[in-house]
């Protein structure tokens, strides 16, 4: 039926209609998709090239060199050495447990690194590189790379690791590094990025820890080619970081290894100082470890048999120990005393072997009394009771200033971890710490180091060197960094009358070098090096009446940790000094027995850079001397067969 002409062109116009609409709506979506196109091609073409390059490059970080440190000459105490290790990438590796088969049989795999190499590839994406052996030898590397086609995944690599070639000699001062843990990162407050490089390294304690930063470096980085799934395809170019700094202590290596080797197994400590600038010669804990063990991570084994040690070989008994100082004090009580104008070098007090002070008995070391004894006869046989009327009359105010002056009591600041301030008791001290007001009996207690009087080894050697000089000598530990020289410190005149200094001089000449003379028999007989010093022991355990009523218990027959502390200080040579040196021996007894004898042998080897001719020592001694010192040379080509590493 056909269609009248009316329906027809009716028909023509709606299509028309539509099809001009519909294509209004096409040009008007194709001009929008043009506009969105130009947008993004065009003015926001930046923006995505620099996303696109971000997908198919990244940045990695290159871990910079650490900083070496030296003693003062030169002989290497902390350095870097290649270190062997093999890797496994576990999706190249495809049977991890073949690959570790075949690996094994090749080279000598640690079960504890391995299992923890196994975890980290379970927790790492399947691409990255984990390390399965550590420190392997080059033996190890060579068998590993001829044998690579039959080892998929696994690659040998060469990186650096620190060490310390003198071992413990230096463990206390230079401390160690070890890797990163979470407790290090939360100390920062916006980590290095290196910092979260898997098993990065920084400083734990010690000189590596005090100056990480400098030692550390800045990282490199280099940038590779990744595909979509992040596997490295290639690397473009790399940007070498910036080594850390080197350092040179103050410390002479030869005689740090004397002084352990000396100390032996004793738990005790040394402090040698030059007194013309404070330089440390020497700065010694014992008995030590080694630091090298810590670099990786120590082993549970290891760790425990260090720290059940009742020797406490961990602590750095010269800076972080503080003892009271015993009788080596009484030089601080005799100048303040003298410069107070409350005593004269000539008059005496009478010691009948104690003194009564309000109500209590203050005993003198010797039970019978020493008589009449002016200053100099005072400190040479070490009288308890010429210092405890001294005290009354001073006061412990005077006491104290003259401490703080001669360096107790405060802590310096040498690049070493957990310095000790030490303590100098006051009225108001004892008022906030104890709550308690201050009594007579503290300032008697005081005089002769004891009571509340705590000092370091450190603080003792300061104290000896101001005294010998007369001026604010300061330490110094740290000599040279990047070869920029570190400050002096102090060095001023202490304004103490030099004529009292020259009285407690001559006081400290006659310990050692008059008969009577509590360190006599650990005198120096070569009359360029004869040394002035003081013998000390201080007290860890409280004699009660009763024990001295049946006469007090001997040392030696007491359990070792029961036992006095034994201390000496010195210094050398007496007419022109050059060094101090301070000795604690824990539970070592008599300080003139245990003390004296290890200061007056190693202030020789100080002075004279050696091993001292036996014409330095008394006629009596030589035979055991010459002994002593095939024991110890023997002793220290053990532990340094090769000598000193030099830069």
């Amino acid at each position: 039926m056909r269609r009248a002409p009316k329906d027809t062109a009716e028909s023509i116009r709606k299509i028309s209609r539509r099809g001009v609409i519909l294509g209004g709506a096409q040009l008007a979506f194709a001009g929008a998709l043009g506009l969105r196109m130009q947008h993004l091609q065009v003015d926001q073409a930046d923006e995505f090239r620099l996303l696109a390059e971000e997908n198919r490059i990244n940045i990695r970080l290159i871990p910079p060199s650490r900083g070496q440190i030296f003693d003062r000459n030169g002989v290497i105490l902390a350095g870097n050495a290649p270190s062997y290790r093999i890797t496994m990438v576990r999706e190249d590796a495809g049977n991890v447990d073949d690959v570790i088969a075949r690996l094994s049989s090749l080279v000598e795999l640690d079960e504890v690194e391995l299992n923890r190499a196994l975890l980290e590839m379970q927790r790492s994406a399947p691409f990255l590189p984990v390390t399965v052996a550590e420190r392997v030898s080059w033996q190890d590397i060579s068998r590993v790379a001829v044998n690579a086609p039959a080892l998929p995944g696994v690659t040998p690599e060469v990186g650096l690791s620190r060490v310390y070639p003198r071992r413990g000699d230096f463990a206390h001062v230079v401390g160690y590094v070890g890797p990163v843990s979470e407790r290090d990162l939360a100390r920062y407050d916006a980590p290095d990025p290196v910092l979260r490089i898997p098993r990065f390294q920084i400083g734990k304690v010690g000189i590596e820890a005090r100056h990480e930063e400098k030692l550390r470096g800045r990282a490199g980085a280099k940038r590779v080619e990744v595909n979509a799934v992040g596997r490295v395809m290639r690397e473009l170019d790399r940007r070498e970081g910036t080594p850390g700094l080197d350092m040179q202590l103050t410390v002479d290596s030869n005689l740090q290894s004397y002084i352990q080797a000396r100390l032996g197994e004793e738990s005790a400590s040394v402090v040698v100082m030059d007194v013309t600038n404070g330089d440390l010669l020497g700065i010694a804990s014992s008995p030590s470890y080694d630091p090298n063990k810590f670099v990786r991570g120590i082993s549970v084994a290891d760790y425990s048999v260090l720290r059940e040690n009742d020797h406490r070989p961990l602590a750095s008994k010269t800076v972080q120990d503080a003892y009271p100082p015993g009788s080596t004090f009484k030089m601080v009580t005799a100048l303040a005393a003298l410069d107070a104008g409350v005593v004269a070098p000539d008059e005496t007090v009478w010691c009948p072997g104690h003194l009564k002070v309000g109500g209590r008995r203050f005993h003198c070391w010797k039970r019978a009394g020493h008589g009449h004894m002016n200053l100099e006869q005072s400190l040479r046989e070490s009288c308890d009771v010429y210092y405890y009327d001294l005290a009354l009359k001073v006061g412990i105010e005077r006491i104290a200033e003259t401490a703080q002056r001669l360096g107790l009591g405060q802590a310096f600041s040498i690049g070493m971890s957990a310095v000790t301030d030490g303590l100098i008791p006051n009225k108001d001290w004892k008022l906030r710490e104890r709550g308690k007001a201050w009594v007579i009996g503290d300032t008697v207690n005081a005089s002769i180091g004891q009571g509340f009087v705590l000092s370091s080894p450190l603080q003792q050697a300061v104290m000896t060197a101001r005294l010998a000089t007369g001026r604010s000598v300061t330490p110094r530990l740290v000599r040279h960094i990047d070869g920029t020289d570190q400050a002096l410190a102090g060095g001023d005149d202490l304004g103490f009358n030099e004529n009292h200094l020259r009285q407690i001089r001559r006081a400290m000449f006659a310990v050692s070098n008059n008969r009577r003379g509590t360190a006599y028999r650990s005198r120096i007989i070569e009359d360029a090096y004869r040394m002035a010093g003081k013998t000390g022991t201080s007290q860890v355990r409280n004699i009660t009446p009763a024990e001295r009523a049946r006469g007090v218990t001997r040392n030696e027959d007491l359990p070792w940790n029961r036992r006095d502390h034994a201390l000496f200080v010195n210094y050398a040579p007496y007419e022109a000094p050059r060094i101090s040196v301070s000795v604690v021996v824990e539970h070592g007894g008599g300080g003139s027995a245990a003390a004296a004898p290890i200061a007056r042998d190693i202030t020789l080897q100080a002075l004279y850079g050696d091993t001292p001719p036996l014409e330095a020592y008394p006629s009596g001694d030589r035979e055991r001397i010459q002994s002593q010192q095939d024991r110890l040379q023997k002793i220290l080509q053990a532990n340094h067969p090769d000598g000193n590493s030099r830069a």
